[in-house]
């Protein structure tokens, strides 16, 4: 068994980078005045939490007024979903199959309560979305439309072109809302020039602290709050702001720009290491989505050949102290196999497996991991 856990499920959560942890701490010890409050105590945190506002538009080049701070992706994704139906008219819905569940169950729960029709578009082979299917179901739909498509998917890593998309619904009058979780922190946004209403972050994806993300809503958008209450957030979302998280969320985004260039290109020779060892090393292996194309640098999906062995790989993987994921690891408990898999390869004969890696892991470690499948299978 190795004594050091490898850690290859970094597209779950991330761990918080350390200098993250030194800006937040301040705010976890003796700045702990209510931002809210009248007095100096309270007003020193609302200006931590306004200039990490300044900091996060900045670099995404965005207003500071269009930015909200959230609990995270899952929250930013109901809360723009649910308010192009209420506040901004929109009667259909044009998703993918393979959203993340923050978005594929919200629509669903519209769906079930007859508030919207919802379209799927058609994806492509390899996972990416069909166009030309959009553009059709968009030119035939009478009803005011959202199109919520993902910038990035979470389990096969596919991209897909969030300036094509937003261009469409522009030329449609949609309404476009983007999950943007598995992008924000690991690419550079241009929000000004990028056609879209509303997209979303989250601070663990990227060495953040996990309960706190970011729901960008384009300034000619007006839409009422999802949570209410106290006036927070600009009489947006009321509640009494994740203080820490969101000082945290700044400089991790900070981080993850000021390094962009080393870091991505250190984490996509670590993809394309793995891929190449699995194919040389394990007989019958493929690989899920568009893996050296328009993809994630940090996500790798593996398909294996299915055997009593490889149907307990993520148990045996973590007997040996390496973390990895079978469908999204967002939902647990009882393993229903993944949706996203189920849409674009549904071969019952193959295990899926997702890998998915930060700075902080090693050449090494792949060798390690590609080995014990090896033995595994």
């Amino acid at each position: 068994m190795s004594a050091k856990r490898i850690y290859f499920d970094n597209a779950a959560t991330t761990a918080l980078a350390p200098e993250v942890l030194e800006v937040m701490m301040p705010f976890l010890t003796e700045k702990y005045g209510n931002p809210s409050s009248i007095y100096s105590y309270g007003r020193e945190t609302r200006m931590a939490i306004e200039e990490s506002r300044k900091t996060v538009a900045k670099l995404l080049n965005a207003h500071p007024a269009e930015l909200f701070f959230t609990s995270g992706g899952t929250e930013s994704s109901n809360t723009a979903i649910t308010a192009a139906v209420r506040d901004l008219g929109c009667r259909r819905i044009i998703t993918s199959a393979i959203e993340h569940h923050a978005t594929s169950h919200t629509v669903e729960a519209l769906d079930r309560r007859d508030e919207v029709e919802v379209s799927y578009v058609k994806l492509m082979p390899d996972g990416h979305i069909d166009m030309d299917d959009l553009e059709k179901i968009l030119a035939r739909s009478e009803e005011k439309c959202l199109v919520t498509l993902m910038h990035a998917n979470n389990e096969i890593g596919n991209i897909s072109d969030i300036h094509a998309t937003g261009e469409l619904c522009r030329l449609y009058n949609a309404i476009f809302h983007s999950d943007t979780v598995q992008t924000v922190g690991h690419f550079p946004f241009d929000l000004r020039n990028t056609p879209v209403h509303f997209v979303t972050g989250a601070g663990h994806k990227f060495h953040g602290p996990k309960g706190v993300g970011i729901l960008y809503i384009n300034e000619n958008v007006r839409i009422r709050p999802y949570i209410n209450g106290g006036g927070q957030e600009r009489n947006m979302r009321a509640g009494t702001e994740n203080l820490y998280g969101i000082v945290g969320f700044a400089k991790a985004l900070e981080l993850a720009t000021a390094h962009y260039e080393e870091d991505s290109a250190y984490i996509g020779t670590l993809k394309y290491y793995m891929h190449e060892q699995l194919r040389q090393h394990i007989p019958g292996v493929s690989f899920n989505g568009d893996p050296l194309g328009r993809s994630l640098y940090t996500v790798l999906n593996v398909s294996f050949p299915k055997t009593e062995k490889s149907e307990m790989m993520l148990f045996n993987l973590d007997i040996h102290n390496i973390c990895a994921s079978g469908g999204s690891a967002c939902t647990s408990g009882a393993d229903a196999g993944s949706h996203v898999i189920r849409a674009i390869n549904n071969n019952p004969n193959q295990v899926a497996v997702r890998f998915s890696f930060s700075k902080y892991n090693t050449r090494a470690e792949v060798d390690e991991v590609v080995a014990r499948l090896g033995e595994m299978i």
